[in-house]
């Protein structure tokens, strides 16, 4: 079912950005909006990338100038092109005229294309204080923005905080039966790098239940040898070589996802240990 989910937010960031009801902006009385809105939604046979894509949200706008949607459309084209300066023009725009429904993917942005750690998390944790509700997903499915927010708090330094807002987010995922694709990898990577070894293999083990991975097993494997148990490095060293070549690995098709591998890393490990245990031979 979770994979089922994943899938369906994939799909749903693929398409122009995401289904717009416009029958809610009549039902609160908003002709405006609704009129832009029904305007926007006739972009929909449209690649975004297109001229009537973008002239028919620059209809929308001259309908309703507040018409956040319409800015948040036209700045995936910019994202997508690589025109960040205006991406974030137009996303300030979407954020500043409703915070709540725009702050999430902004922050997501900033925090998967940026590498924006600290404008990120001021974007989620903003959006959280806004938010009576849970505050939602990435927007193409793979983390919840708690867990998000713990990446950047990783990539910052703070590591202690990172381990707890990405546990406390796995709690309230186990609870619905909807686990990140990589949560636990993220976790026992944390708990491997400040040497917490048997919460790190315990936590790579849950990965492995959840859906197993070359990367998994790679950091699985560091830390058997950090404990000295050479029989488990080498068998989980050897795992993620083959789940890597049979491309069961970490993936995004826009950025590389934090904590990627690649086979090289793998190779350098194979190589150090042959060496070893040739020399161990020969002694």
């Amino acid at each position: 079912m979770r994979y089922i989910l994943t899938f369906l937010f994939i799909a749903f960031s693929i398409e122009v950005l995401a289904q717009i009801n416009c029958e809610a902006y009549r039902h609160e009385g908003d002709s405006l909006k609704y009129k832009a809105c029904l305007k926007a939604e006739e972009i929909r046979p449209y690649y975004q990338f297109s001229r009537e894509a973008q002239a028919g949200l620059d209809a929308a706008l001259a309908i309703d100038s507040t018409f956040d949607y319409a800015y948040k459309v036209k700045s995936i084209a910019y994202l997508k092109s690589g025109d960040f300066i205006e991406w974030k023009r137009l996303m300030d725009k979407a954020v500043g005229l409703d915070p709540k429904a725009n702050l999430g993917y902004r922050g997501w942005c900033r925090f998967q294309f940026f590498r924006d750690y600290e404008g990120a998390i001021k974007d989620i944790e903003r959006l959280d204080s806004l938010l009576v509700s849970d505050i939602g997903y990435s927007q193409n499915g793979t983390y919840h923005l708690k867990v998000a927010l713990g990446l950047c708090n990783k990539m910052l330094g703070n590591t202690d905080k990172a381990i707890s807002l990405i546990s406390e987010q796995i709690k309230k995922n186990e609870e619905i039966n909807f686990l990140g694709e990589y949560d636990y990898l993220h976790l026992g990577v944390l708990y491997f790098q400040k040497s917490e070894y048997e919460k790190a293999l315990a936590a790579f083990q849950s990965q492995s239940k959840e859906s197993e991975l070359a990367e998994n097993q790679y950091y699985l494997a560091l830390t058997y040898k950090a404990l000295q148990q050479t029989e488990n490095f080498r068998k989980a060293i050897l795992k993620a070589q083959e789940l890597y070549i049979a491309k069961q690995r970490m993936f995004d098709p826009y950025s590389n996802p934090l904590d990627k591998i690649y086979l090289s890393d793998i190779e350098k490990e194979l190589d150090v240990s042959t060496a070893r245990n040739s020399q161990y031979i020969r002694e």
